[in-house]
């Protein structure tokens, strides 16, 4: 069992780049397509995701020692650290629950489609340890395997709703038809929609309005997406107390991630589409379907200026609310590079807003404080059982991602109740 847990864990730390190439591959073939379109296909979008996680990277190498910096200068000792999903991950895949996740997703995804109650052909197999998490923690406080796994099938039933749900918004707001995001990370937070629905009718503030093409017409030149990056990029290198340097290293990067990213998410669209014309063609002669989607990793999402300013704006905030809310004790940090994925939906919702969509998200982090705060010691458990190294002067560990993600938290609250 250890062997086959040990080489799921290397399978999925290939990565996207990898797997995701050779799933588009194999449907391209199963669908009908030759073997030299289907080839193309495939390399084409994983050359898309490499560039996707490398402008990740580079958003993720500036924003956490920024971060970092914002924390020392408010001098506040917090003494749950946020350890970021890459730590987070790699506890889930250290339960004994692991082995299963991913047979068990594919047939729970098969059984699905077959009976009709989701369309989404979900590929992103390598994101299926978050369901991997929310069963490990419930076989944490139980101690029984079938009810981690019955904690997994519950997540994943509730991300392929979500994904069918939020469809629509990411063919007409994103712009990508026949795609689907199952993402953990990113489904979560999709019930704080209506609180964009409700601001919306608020008076007052359902005018305040600010979103790329509004800021452009306005200021020209400097509401430019690539110059917006570079001031608010600017501005997190100022707040963290940065050298001057060092604030337009800082700004400079941040304005590539804004430009790079709707490239990348563009060349992945070019390799998405011949697949997922197939699929539909192929599906719609079988079964009288044609509205069948793929699921793939919520990063295709962070093309949208919107997305990524929001998140740049929301970083700062997350530190200073982490600061001032009474009863949290989680210290931002690894995660504060996946707040992109958090508001995704958010700002889809919101139709590019940024106004709204930095009061929303504002709101979800705080409540994704508090459940991290909560599900701290379980978390702090799971990862000393894992192995994993505690930060120094921690004294428990918790995260963003799943720490404080709702339906994982609801999922471990409901199996609470029997122990």
């Amino acid at each position: 069992m250890q062997s086959f847990v040990d080489f799921i864990q290397s399978f999925l730390g290939l990565g996207a780049t990898v797997i995701l190439p050779v799933a588009i591959f194999i449907l391209g073939l199963f669908f009908g397509q030759k073997v030299g379109k289907a080839f193309r296909s495939g390399l084409t979008i994983g050359v898309a995701f490499v560039g996707i996680f490398l402008v990740i990277d580079l958003l993720t190498l500036n924003l956490g020692p920024a971060a970092q910096g914002m924390v020392n200068r408010l001098n506040v000792e917090l003494n749950v650290i946020d350890v970021g999903w890459p730590a987070t991950s790699s506890i889930a895949w250290a339960s004994v629950v692991a082995a299963f996740i991913i047979p068990l997703g594919l047939i729970v995804n098969a059984i699905m489609l077959f009976t009709k109650t989701t369309k989404v052909m979900n590929v992103d197999v390598w994101n299926f340890w978050h369901y991997t998490f929310a069963a490990a923690v419930v076989y944490t406080i139980s101690g029984s395997v079938i009810q981690g796994l019955i904690a997994a099938v519950i997540f994943q039933i509730v991300c392929l709703k979500i994904a069918d749900w939020t469809t629509p918004m990411v063919r007409d707001f994103y712009e990508m038809p026949g795609v689907s995001v199952a993402t953990g990370s990113t489904i979560s937070y999709a019930p704080f929609i209506f609180l964009v629905k409700w601001i919306q009718k608020i008076p007052g503030l359902k005018n305040l309005h600010a979103d790329p093409d509004s800021i452009q017409k306005r200021f020209g030149v400097f509401g430019d997406s690539m110059v917006v990056g570079l001031f608010l990029g600017i501005i997190i290198g100022l707040l963290a107390g940065y050298r001057v340097g060092e604030v337009i290293e800082v700004g400079m990067s941040m304005a590539a991630v804004m430009i790079l990213m709707p490239r990348m998410v563009k060349i992945l669209m070019e390799g998405l589409m011949p697949v997922s014309e197939s699929a539909r063609t192929w599906l719609n002669k079988r079964f009288g379907e044609s509205d069948i989607t793929i699921g793939l990793d919520a990063a295709v999402l962070l093309g949208h200026p919107s997305v990524i300013a929001t998140a740049l704006i929301l970083t700062p905030v997350t530190v200073l609310i982490a600061v001032m809310l009474p009863g949290n004790n989680v210290l931002p940090f690894g995660d504060l590079a996946t707040i992109p994925f958090i508001v995704a939906f958010i700002v889809g919702a919101a139709r590019g807003n940024i106004i709204h969509s930095v009061i929303v998200g504002t709101v979800m982090i705080a409540l994704s404080l508090y459940m991290a705060t909560d599900i701290a010691p379980v978390f702090t458990d799971m990862a000393m059982s894992a192995e994993i190294k505690l930060p120094e002067g921690s004294a428990k560990v918790s995260s963003i991602d799943q720490g404080g993600n709702l339906f994982n938290w609801l999922i471990w609250r409901f199996f609470e109740l029997f122990h």
